[in-house]
């Protein structure tokens, strides 16, 4: 067997490929028809980088997939953001496609997504920074070769694109150890009398929410080295629809499930439901609904559709049918077994009952409680 068969076959095994894994062909089309000026180190030119992640037709026919569904110009300020020597900050409420997005730009500017530091609530300094290989520390005192370099100094020598993940989830004292690396470009090695310099193409993607528990606010020091970019919820119910039955598309497709795909008009009414909970009203206006805890996020929806096919292949017959969907349902929403089982149940016999073409699906929800 051939060195590039045992990768594919390594690849093909893997749960879940890296954005330039994943879409290669894509990155080296648009990197053959990209004639655009690129900033120092790119891969791809800022317009290219918006292309890929927005989807287009190129002018030798090759059509490029859409990774985001939504307002281009939200994009067009990440990518542009990136271009200058400012950090990104990707902003809103869980599920909006914060760490996919940030994966996709650095795949699309760096060609590599896998600089990330995940960000949880004992997530170190020198795990930011740097740290030390402590056998060989004791064994001949400090050197570089005893340091063990972060993901972010690695992105800064090579002029790479660094990802923190759940920045507000670090500690504050820790989240502050990047005033200095994005002010000055560079992180001082005292134990070494030496400095890792910034070089050109080298800048930052954090992502940060203020809905988990747990959160940390960014001091006003650090906000300012960075530009934020808020991701929203999707506008309509037909974008949320879309973003929905694509991802499903996708990851049917890489666990490979036996089942086909969603109907659209499954898709659609957890989508809607989701919605009408996260709005507090139905979708006309007409009826106020009271909303659960959770966030019933565009990701979760994805979740409950994904749960579903899962169940429908191994254990119905390979359709998505409301029984495969309710008890994955009834779970997304209900996350406080007083508060949440109140406010669906108060929806489903207000609002799910009284939908004609739903009583299937009210009829499961009420069999899963």
């Amino acid at each position: 067997m051939s060195t590039a068969d045992k990768k594919d076959n390594g690849a093909s095994r893997v749960l879940r490929r890296h954005a330039e894994q994943q879409f290669a062909e894509e990155l080296d089309e648009l990197k053959k028809a990209d004639t655009r000026q690129r900033p120092a180190h790119w891969e791809l030119s800022p317009w290219a980088v918006c292309t890929y992640l927005m989807g287009g037709t190129l002018e030798n026919g090759f059509a490029v997939t859409p990774k985001y569904i939504g307002n281009r110009r939200v994009i067009e300020i990440a990518v542009a953001t990136l271009a200058t020597d400012r950090a990104l900050l990707l902003y809103g409420v869980p599920g909006t496609a914060k760490s996919w997005v940030s994966e996709h730009l650095a795949a699309a500017v760096s060609g590599d997504s896998t600089l990330i530091i995940q960000g949880t609530a004992g997530t170190s300094e020198e795990q930011m920074r740097y740290g030390w290989n402590y056998a060989e520390l004791l064994a001949k005192g400090p050197s570089r070769k005893a340091l063990v370099e972060s993901p972010l100094m690695r992105a800064m020598a090579g002029g790479r694109i660094a990802r923190v993940e759940e920045l507000t989830r670090i500690p504050a004292d820790v989240q502050d150890t990047l005033i200095s690396i994005l002010s000055e470009k560079s992180l001082p090695i005292p134990e070494l009398n030496e400095e890792v310099q910034a070089v050109r193409g080298f800048n930052l993607i954090a992502t940060a929410n203020n809905r988990d528990k747990g959160v940390n606010e960014l001091s006003s020091a650090l906000k300012r080295r960075f530009n934020t970019v808020i991701l929203p919820v999707p506008a309509t119910e037909e974008e949320e629809v879309s973003i929905v039955s694509k991802r499903v598309t996708e990851m049917g497709r890489m666990l490979e499930l036996p089942a086909e795909p969603p109907a659209r008009e499954e898709v659609r009414r957890v989508v809607r439901i989701f919605r009408e909970l996260r709005n507090g009203k139905t979708e006309d206006g007409k009826i106020k609904v009271k909303s659960p805890s959770g966030t019933l996020s565009t990701a979760e929806a994805i979740s409950v559709i994904n749960s579903g096919m899962a169940l429908a292949a191994h254990f119905g017959d390979g359709e998505l049918r409301a029984a495969d969907v309710a008890a994955s349902l009834v779970g997304a929403v209900v996350k406080d077994p007083v508060q949440d089982n109140v406010v669906w149940h108060e929806y489903l016999e207000t609002v799910m009952k009284e939908r004609g073409d739903w009583k299937d699906l009210y009829r499961a929800c009420r069999a899963a409680d």
